[in-house]
């Protein structure tokens, strides 16, 4: 009886100590995405624009708004809907950056196997569009809150703005108001 209680006990220490770990490991995963998209942005030209004044707490840039549209691999006429709706291209998109203060990204991750078509297919579309915001977390439907977590996290590291937004791309924003 004594040494069935020591096993239980030893069990639950071991049961909250694996939480812990997980906790700690999840929240290590999303500092490293936000550092990994932070450095890969400085890499490949920050998408923070030279228009604003610079934040005084770090600064970098200030910027009103950064929205985030939830998108998926398989989701390219949804995206190319808003494209031609509401979300800005090319200069004008850096414009609205620069005069207005408001970021618009795609948000989206990786797949399951890393490299593979859809993975590339997606490289292809930010070649042309340049209005992706790469997340290091794979995609899935069962993941989506952690997107959405991972989504702010780098969000915040990339851009110092007063509101930050994720909406999904079956959604269509009224800009001209914001």
């Amino acid at each position: 009886m004594e040494g069935e209680r020591r096993i239980m006990s030893l069990l639950l220490e071991t049961v909250i100590l694996q939480r812990n770990l997980d906790k700690m490991i999840a929240n290590l995963e999303t500092e490293l995405s936000a550092a990994r998209m932070l450095q890969e942005s400085f890499l490949n030209g920050s998408p923070v624009s030279e228009g604003h004044k610079a934040s005084e707490s770090m600064g970098r840039q200030k910027y009103f708004m950064v929205i985030g549209i939830n998108t998926a691999f398989s989701s390219r006429k949804r995206r190319d809907s808003i494209r031609n709706t509401w979300m800005p291209q090319g200069l004008k998109r850096r414009k609205l950056e620069e005069e207005k203060g408001i970021v618009i990204r795609f948000v989206i991750g990786h797949s399951a196997i890393s490299g593979g078509i859809v993975d590339r297919a997606i490289k292809a579309e930010e070649r042309k569009h340049g209005d992706f915001m790469r997340l290091d977390h794979v995609e899935g439907y069962l993941e989506l809150s952690g997107k959405t977590k991972t989504y702010f996290a780098t969000a915040v590291s990339l851009w110092d703005a007063d509101f930050y937004v994720k909406v999904d791309d079956d959604v269509h924003v009224n800009i001209e108001v914001l």
